[in-house]
């Protein structure tokens, strides 16, 4: 079943509107974030973001040294915390120390991840992609949901991408052990982050909490690290001088207008009665119609199927029981 809010809601803004924009008028004075890559690409911008409205913002980071030098200024040392997403004794060890210093927390946006890396399985023999994008995201937020029905109005916002229309869920092969496709890992890891903000969406209604999925859009940032400037190239990102090609410089976004669709998200009061969403250029996403623009426009509906995110709530609950 896809949810009836599975459409725009007219916001006014865009896919060029800025932080600034959509946070105008917006406190978050005595409001607790916690952004996951934080301290990379879109991940700096949204912790900025959060940090001129008024928040406190804690960001877990695998490498912390990496974050604080990042993220100088902007964030008080204390508030980077060692968290590796590729382990889940380390995310739930973070998540035990987090609930013991009773901290409250108003926002969570897991916004770390990898893309279309070569097949590198974590020690559990898990694809590296859904364990990162997926797995430790979902160990994370399931951790942090008692916490998190504390606070009046919390929200927590997941990370997809227009990507998520490479892939559904693999169901009988979740970690490409019979034939890896970077781009169809990276796909499904993506149509995983959607169908768990729709899980959590449902399992948090009864708490307070709302959760919405986000395609950021099309940036550059450390996110394309695994990629040879060949297939930038065959993909149309670069010119074959190496340089953006036109059709990049006309669509993708900056760094902070990659950052703005999440601050929406996880602040606009126009989603007070809205939950369980893929939103798109600062506005809840229509479902993909058929058409030329349909790779990139709109979402998919198997990532935002209520049963398939309960499907694979329970999958995810299953290979963490081995």
């Amino acid at each position: 079943m896809i949810s009836e809010l599975q459409k725009p809601v007219n916001s006014d803004f865009g896919a060029k509107s800025e932080p600034s924009e959509v946070l105008e008028g917006i406190d978050l004075n005595g409001k607790v974030a916690m952004v996951t890559g934080g301290y990379s690409g879109i991940g700096i911008e949204t912790v900025r973001g959060l940090k001129d409205a008024g928040a406190k913002v804690i960001v877990p980071a695998r490498r912390t040294d990496v974050a604080k030098s990042e993220l100088s200024g902007i964030v008080e040392e204390k508030n980077i915390v060692e968290m590796d997403l590729a382990n889940p004794a380390s995310v739930s060890r973070f998540v035990n120390e987090f609930q013991d210093s009773e901290t409250p927390l108003d926002i969570l946006i897991n916004n770390a991840a990898v893309m279309a890396c070569p097949k590198m399985p974590t020690k559990e023999g898990w694809d590296l992609q859904f364990a990162v994008n997926h797995i430790g995201h979902f160990i994370l937020t399931k951790g942090l949901l008692n916490t998190m029905s504390k606070s009046l109005g919390a929200r927590i916002v997941t990370l997809s991408s227009t990507g998520h229309k490479l892939s559904g869920i693999q169901w009988d092969d979740v970690h490409f052990e019979e034939s890896y496709d970077k781009w169809k890992a990276y796909g499904q890891s993506k149509t995983a982050a959607s169908l768990l903000a729709v899980e959590i969406s449902n399992r948090g209604k009864d708490k307070g909490i709302k959760a919405y999925s986000v395609h950021p859009g099309g940036i550059f940032t450390p996110l394309q690290r695994h990629l040879e400037q060949e297939e930038m190239i065959a993909l149309g990102w670069l010119g074959e001088d190496g340089e953006l090609s036109e059709m990049a410089a006309a669509n993708f976004k900056s760094t902070t207008q990659g950052a703005a669709t999440s601050l929406w998200c996880a602040t606009s009061p126009l989603l007070d009665d809205v939950s369980g969403v893929y939103c798109e250029n600062c506005d809840v996403a229509a479902r993909q119609e058929n058409g030329p623009m349909a790779r990139y426009v709109g979402v998919a509906d198997w990532a935002v199927d209520t049963d398939d995110a309960s499907r694979l709530w329970d999958l995810t609950e299953h290979t963490l029981s081995f």
